[in-house]
């Protein structure tokens, strides 16, 4: 997929006092990821300045994304370099950077042409979302080919 644009100080804070240095960013961000419970083999983060490279091999294109959006909408990190394999490839889908006054509904209408499809864009944003009306300015979203 190659390099993605993120916001860089909107997302999850991940990082403390002890995360400064790159490697232990890199570190934190792969334990967030593993977290998930994803399912990436060989799973790799690394970070250099505001930029992490994201190497392994994910079980979907669903999975490859969510890894993408889970580093990428975390404060303090600006592009992802998406440098994982998949297992079976399939239909990526495309990205949307939420806006003030944004609902999953209000998203749903313009990608869909139908708001209450707004729990198709919510299911492929588990488990980053948690709640489909707890979406922020600066984060971005999978939304997934109809």
């Amino acid at each position: 997929m190659g390099l993605i644009d993120f916001v860089m100080n909107a997302g999850q804070k991940l990082f403390g006092e002890s995360e400064k240095e790159a490697a232990a960013r890199g570190t934190t961000l792969s334990d967030f990821v593993n977290k998930m419970g994803l399912g990436v083999e060989d799973l790799a983060i690394t970070v250099s300045e505001e930029t992490a490279t994201v190497r392994g091999t994910a079980s979907s294109q669903a999975v490859r994304e969510k890894v993408v959006l889970a580093v990428g909408n975390t404060e303090g990190i600006a592009k992802v370099d998406d440098l994982m394999s998949v297992v079976a490839p399939e239909p990526e889908a495309t990205y949307y950077t939420v806006i003030r006054g944004d609902t999953l509904s209000k998203i749903a209408k313009e990608a869909y042409g139908d708001a209450m499809k707004y729990p198709v864009i919510f299911e492929a944003n588990k488990p980053m979302l948690e709640d489909p009306d707890k979406i922020y300015p600066g984060q971005v979203l999978r939304i997934p080919p109809q």
